[in-house]
């Protein structure tokens, strides 16, 4: 590409960065880095070719393409007369200033003009194109020699032939003109027609005096530098040069090149103000022309411009202040990312233009614009995260085609999700009367991952056929950068924020990276008359073809309408069975046919019953009840099949049999329709059976529900539930008195502290009852299934186990009878209830070390008090449930009158019970109770609490689980003092235990028998008996003599006779 007056740069130039189609079956195609070379400077002005069907080039656009500062016409006039000396180094300043210049038809064209007594033309501006062939001619160029120096003349020359078009100057660019002499003119009197001339053809004039021959002769120069002076532009300070000799020359070359290219800029417009504008980065097309966005202009602030049939508009800096003050120094906010149009509902048309760095947040602005440049600013849209790039695409959306905006889509690619990942975000405006409301957004894969979504977005027509255009989305980071698209559908005047379709680059093993980065959807490529989707990759792009959508409506019909299994009509295994023949149809149509499609293969699947049931019917051609069938359809007919099964023998005469069908379009090798998903592809078909209920088919029944409870119990006298008494029983009566009842079934509910056991039916009875078990505490029972025929009872127990676990003091059980048009409901429910007591099986026992004391008198043991001895009580749970909230009350006999002591207790050890043992006596259950006199004692052989005061323990025992017990030890000590005092033989000291519960709903009673124990402790004082002296003296007398019996005894059988040694040897 190359446009007049502007010098190429087609290196990285990105050709093609943007696409849009023009009305002309054309498109546009941009290089928004195409830079413009002006000097050393190269200036990305960016350019856009309009192109045709057949790719040939229309026009090039490059609106703010300017002419460069650069763009000079110089001429060198060289004085060659014989003074000039040594000639060489003239050449060589030539070839080093003409170095300097960036020769070029776009932008420096130079000649030579040598001059003496005749002024002569070495080579024109339009002789040489490149700076190596004017230095080269430089090196060549000779000197002319002469005697005179006719600088007046050469200039004139100059002025009037060497700029003219014929030697190749070329209207708008700057005329320099350099003189280079040595000495003063031989007509200098012609000098100021000659600078006249130059003045009104606008030549700027350089002139360089050289010294060497006014030196080397030692002449005055001032009189020559005064008519250079003359010469050269004003200031002299900036256009006049002298050196020394002809070798200074390159001395001032690079001042001289400074001092020319200082005119860059000096122009009256800004043409630094758009030289990095970028046009082409962004466009959109307009009825009227396009909308470009300049990203690079005004310091990367941005601009837009808008090339139209009415010429060229570029708004101002100035023109967006009010949105981007120049106060806050956003420096490169990038206004121009993005630019679009959205059309109001009032006609208005506003343009939209983001700015994705403003603030670092990102904003996108709408606004009106005439074409004098003047802008109205509508509304502007702010991002919420820094760095998230919102507005970096924007893209309005038709829905419904009316040719109003119904939604602005606002991506912010970069915005952090979860795991701060560039997830993405796409925002969504909904475009009212003349604001834009915020409307949510939508709504990608919630995987956390790099995303990038709303990277590019593309409305695209109607996909799936509703009548509403759709939106495509890409997220090229998606999946490690494999990259996936995202197809949302539009509805009514809105876009649904739930993708229908994700299309992931991994699903189409193309080994794709950043697939979805650029989307187009506008050009039907396989000509089937629907729009396909180009995405583009990485150095990839990829075609999506558009599948057609056909709605199919399938219907079940059957013959016979109902089965009757008392009337056979056919015979399937050598048995007589009942034949149905089902008939599948298919309808088929389509909103875009096109002759490929007209044909299309269904397989469908049909199932009988559900699975959860029994077969109860199968299909004749396999036996089973699952049948795989294909058919052929005609788009805009309706195709059909059939299938015959036959119903086997069941018991389930109620429930319809289900003939369910599933349908599906056949896959082919090239991709073909699909179905259209608001349609069910599931139909299904119940069969009812044949019901013997009169004319009218409906039966109406009226079931009457009695029950009575084997046990009875009230709030005031409950039923005791004991060991071994733990089952109760209802009898229950249900009796159908009106037609046969369908689906009869009992609902049997019953209170936690039940559980059910049984249900036996009572006597010979043709109707079977099948409990099953809904819940926990529910069992439903079918009665007589399938029917419970007209005028039948059925007589049958419920047995039930009371809990262990779960103890209320009420017994609850409601029966409910229901069937198909049951008549009269308030006699089909019972509730029988009674209130309920539990009796624990607790075993108290007793046991003591020291069940018989024995008094000794005064003087036989030292201490008053005996040894402590214990008593232990144990409480055993023989239950089968925890007891709670025992007590445990113990009445020891402790003191006589006056309080005196004979007993008490010292120490209580136990676990997991709390006992208080009080200080103080209590003396019976009756304040008249007179504690005993040890001298009473002769007269009574009991102690208790009736006649001595009591030492009371109390013991609570929170929870006792079932089968455990507790043990509770007493240590007690009797007194001998007291007893020593009495006269009796012996007495017994007899305590109280007494068990209780203490629950405030009587849900435990205890009888007197298990919770009352005794404890005895027998008191024995014993006496001193006197011995009599005779009675000592015989006792001695009678152990002696018995020792001198047996002491003769023992001599006369030999005992103290022994052998003498050798006696049995001898009498051996």
């Amino acid at each position: 590409m190359s446009l007049r007056n502007v010098s190429r740069q087609i290196k990285n130039m990105h050709f093609g960065m943007t696409l849009i189609a023009n009305k002309d079956d054309g498109f546009v195609a941009c290089a928004p880095l195409w830079s413009q070379e002006c000097g050393t400077s190269l200036y990305s002005i960016g350019m856009c070719t309009s192109l045709d069907k057949d790719f040939r080039l229309m026009e090039n656009l490059a609106p703010t393409a300017q002419r460069c500062s650069t763009y000079m016409d110089i001429v060198i006039v060289l004085d060659g007369s014989n003074s000039i000396y040594p000639w060489y180094e003239v050449q060589n300043f030539l070839s080093n200033i003409l170095s300097k210049f960036f020769i070029d038809p776009e932008q420096i064209q130079v000649g030579v003009l040598q001059y003496s007594e005749v002024a002569v033309h070495e080579w024109t501006l339009k002789d040489y194109k490149t700076a190596e062939e004017v230095i080269e001619a430089a090196q060549n160029i000779s000197r002319q020699e002469g005697l005179e120096t006719r600088t007046a003349s050469a200039i004139h020359k100059a002025c009037t032939e060497a700029f003219s078009p014929e030697r190749g100057g070329r209207e708008g660019a700057t005329k320099l003109m350099i003189v280079l002499t040595d000495g003063e003119s031989h007509d200098g009197e012609e000098l100021k027609d000659a600078l006249e001339e130059c003045e009104e053809r606008n030549v700027t004039r350089y002139a360089i005096a050289v010294l060497g021959h006014y030196i080397r002769r030692k002449k005055d120069p001032n009189s020559f530098i005064n008519e250079i002076k003359y010469i050269a532009s004003d200031p002299d300070e900036k256009y006049f040069f002298n050196v020394t000799d002809e070798a200074a020359l390159n001395d001032i070359v690079d001042s001289l090149g400074d001092r020319i290219f200082s005119l860059e800029g000096t122009r009256e417009y800004n043409s630094f103000e758009l030289e990095m504008s970028q046009v082409g980065f962004s466009t959109h097309l307009l009825e009227d022309g396009i909308l470009f966005g300049m990203v690079g202009a005004y310091d990367w602030d941005g601009a837009v411009l808008k090339e139209g049939r009415s010429g060229r508009v570029i708004p101002p800096r100035e023109a967006f202040a009010r949105e981007f003050p120049r106060k806050l120094n956003n420096h490169a906010a990038y206004l121009g990312y993005a630019v679009s149009s959205i059309r109001l509902r009032s006609g208005r048309r506003l343009y939209l233009a983001s700015a994705p760095r403003f603030q670092h947040k990102g904003k996108v602005i709408l606004f009106e614009m005439d074409g004098d440049g003047d802008v109205s600013i509508s509304q502007a849209l702010t991002g919420d995260q820094i760095g998230s790039y919102f507005g970096s695409e924007v893209c309005p959306v038709d829905v419904n085609g009316d040719g109003i905006t119904d939604i602005l889509l606002v991506a912010a690619p970069m915005y952090l999700g979860p795991q701060n990942k560039e997830i993405g975000c796409v925002y969504l405006y909904r475009v009212g009367q003349s604001l834009l409301t915020f409307n949510g957004t939508l709504l990608p894969d919630p995987k956390p991952q790099d995303a990038r979504f709303g990277y590019a977005m593309l409305a695209v027509p109607d996909l799936n056929h509703d009548s509403f255009n759709d939106v495509v989305v890409g997220a090229p980071l998606e999946d490690n950068h494999q990259g996936a698209v995202y197809l949302y559908h539009g509805y009514r005047t809105t876009v649904l924020p739930r993708f229908k379709q994700r299309i992931e680059s991994a699903a189409l093993r193309l080994g794709l990276h950043y697939f979805g980065r650029s989307l187009d959807g506008q050009i039907d490529m396989d000509g089937d008359g629907l729009v396909d989707l180009a995405v583009g990759a990485q150095d990839a792009a990829v075609v999506l073809r558009s599948r057609r959508i056909v709605q199919i409506n399938a219907s079940i019909s059957v013959n016979p309408p109902s089965i009757n299994v008392i009337q056979k009509n056919c015979q399937r295994n050598g048995k007589e069975s009942l034949c149905v023949t089902a008939n599948f149809c298919f309808s088929v149509s389509s909103r875009s046919l096109g002759p490929r499609d007209s044909h299309l293969s269904i397989r469908y699947n049909v199932s009988l019953d559900d699975r959860k049931f029994g077969t109860r019917a199968v299909f004749d051609s396999s036996s089973q009840k699952l049948l795989q069938k294909r058919t052929r359809a005609t788009v805009g007919r309706t195709a059909c099949s059939t299938a015959r099964f036959h119903v086997i023998d069941t018991s389930d005469y109620l429930r319809p049999v289900t003939i369910t069908m599933k349908f599906a379009l056949s896959e082919t090798e090239l991709p073909g329709p699909v179905l259209d998903e608001k349609l069910p592809t599931t139909v299904k078909k119940l069969i009812p059976f044949f019901k013997d209920c009169g004319e009218d088919d409906e039966c109406v029944t009226d079931l009457v529900l009695q029950a009575e409870m084997d046990i009875s119990g009230s709030r005031q006298t409950p039923h005791i539930i004991r060991k071994g008494k733990r089952k109760m029983v209802i009898d229950v009566l249900l009796e159908n008195k009106k037609e046969n009842a369908y689906n009869t079934t009992l609902q049997i509910w019953f209170s936690r502290n039940l559980h059910f056991s049984s249900l036996g039916l009572k006597g010979e009875n043709p109707v079977k009852i099948e409990c099953s078990v809904s819940s926990a505490q529910t069992r439903v029972c079918r009665v007589g299934y399938p029917v419970f025929r007209s005028s039948a009872k059925v007589a049958f127990a419920l047995e039930f186990e009371f809990s262990c676990s779960s103890l209320l003091n009420k017994v609850q059980v409601k029966l409910t009878a229901s069937s198909e048009l049951n008549q009269t409901l308030t006699d089909n429910t019972a509730q029988p209830t009674a209130f309920v007591s539990y009796e624990p099986d607790l075993f108290l026992t007793s046991e003591s070390t020291l069940n018989r004391y024995e008094v000794h008198p005064v003087g036989t043991f030292p201490s008053d008090m005996s040894p402590e001895f214990r008593t232990s009580i144990k409480i055993q749970n023989l239950a089968c449930y925890a007891v709670s909230n025992l007590s445990l009350r113990m009445a020891f006999p402790a003191t006589g009158y006056q309080g005196r002591e004979f007993l008490w207790v010292t120490r209580i050890l136990a676990d997991n019970v709390t006992c208080s043992l009080p200080n103080r006596t209590e003396f019976g259950s009756a304040n008249s109770v007179i504690p005993l006199h040890p001298e009473e004692l002769v007269h009574t052989d009991r102690v208790n609490c009736t006649n001595a005061g009591c030492q009371v323990v109390t013991c609570q025992l929170q929870r006792l689980e079932r089968s455990s017990e507790v043990t509770i030890h007493l240590l007690r000590a009797v007194r001998n003092e007291f007893f020593r005092k009495a006269k009796f033989k012996t007495v017994k000291i007899i305590s109280s235990i007494t068990l209780n519960v203490q629950e405030e709903d009587n849900l435990f009673l205890l009888p007197k028998a298990a919770h009352q124990r005794q404890v005895v402790l027998e008191i024995i004082q014993s006496k001193l008996v006197p011995l009599s002296l005779w009675i000592l003296i015989g006792s001695i007398l009678g152990g002696l003599l018995l020792l001198t019996v047996v002491i003769l005894f023992l001599w006369k059988v030999g005992f103290f006779i022994h052998k003498k040694p050798g006696e049995d040897e001898k009498e051996e």
